[in-house]
């Protein structure tokens, strides 16, 4: 019992029972009816009698995702390398960065459906809006982390830039990458979703948005569990490839370490 709580896989799936526990407790100590939050177990119900219907939905959203995950990586990566290595670049572009995240994204996601039309594009566009920043902003931070003297004394030694940039620059900004990765593609799929909202007839915001409207609130809750699995997977799928990309780090992140600070 107790390598079953030491388990670090277990422990979500714990924490989880003990919050369905606690759920299913609260609505039946406190009488909550079922038109304002469903039980577990109706939610069960629902995502097992609905889900080829929800796994169907799913691809959209998991398309719009990774295409708005994939634009902010591609755009996002080389423009955070020039904002790093050139202040007048980075004088221009980094206050219009700053600048376009406090315009909401839902108030200019219906503008892409106008332009755009109801297909997958708009809700590429929404996902990549709100992607894009976080993994611009740690991958700079990331390339201005080198240390100085590094720099310096591969300068000394003859290096040239391209090998400075592949063997010293780009290992240590790796870490900041996959870390932005992380969080983009969750923003990612939030993104997705927002897209649509404001306009589809397909994907699990489309779900969301229909059970809503009927008052089906174990099809919404089904769908929000859905949603969920969406993000922890693509998460799980960046982390499995930063193991294998920058393997030295790793292992320096360190369950030992932590395990013996928390005993």
């Amino acid at each position: 019992m107790s390598k079953l709580f030491s388990s670090t896989w277990a422990r979500p799936f714990l924490l989880i029972l003990i919050v369905l526990v606690l759920w299913d407790l609260a609505i039946l100590v406190f009488g909550i009816p079922q038109y304002l939050v469903p039980a577990p177990l109706a939610v069960a119900e629902q995502i097992w009698n609905e889900w080829p219907m929800l796994l169907g939905e799913s691809l959209p959203t998991v398309y719009a995702t990774l295409g708005g995950f994939a634009l902010s990586v591609v755009i996002g990566v080389p423009m955070a390398m020039m904002i790093a290595y050139s202040r007048l670049i980075e004088s221009y572009l980094y206050p219009l960065l700053v600048f376009s995240q406090s315009i909401p994204k839902v108030a200019i996601a219906p503008l892409f459906v106008v332009w755009f039309g109801f297909g997958l594009l708009p809700k590429v566009i929404v996902a990549f809006l709100l992607g894009f920043f976080p993994i611009v902003v740690s991958t700079v931070m990331g390339f201005k982390s080198v240390e100085v003297d590094m720099v310096d004394l591969a300068r000394s030694m003859g290096s040239t830039r391209l090998n400075m940039f592949l063997k010293i620059s780009l290992p240590h900004a790796l870490p900041s990458i996959f870390s932005s990765m992380k969080v983009s593609i969750t923003l990612a799929v939030v993104g997705a979703v927002v897209g649509e909202f404001v306009g589809s007839n397909a994907g699990i915001g489309y779900v969301l948005q229909k059970a809503n409207g009927n008052f089906d609130l174990p099809l919404m809750f089904a769908a929000l569990v859905f949603l969920s699995l969406i993000g922890v997977l693509l998460f799980l799928a960046i982390d499995a490839i930063e193991r294998l990309a920058i393997p030295w780090h790793v292992s320096q992140r360190g369950t030992v370490h932590s395990t013996m600070r928390w005993r």
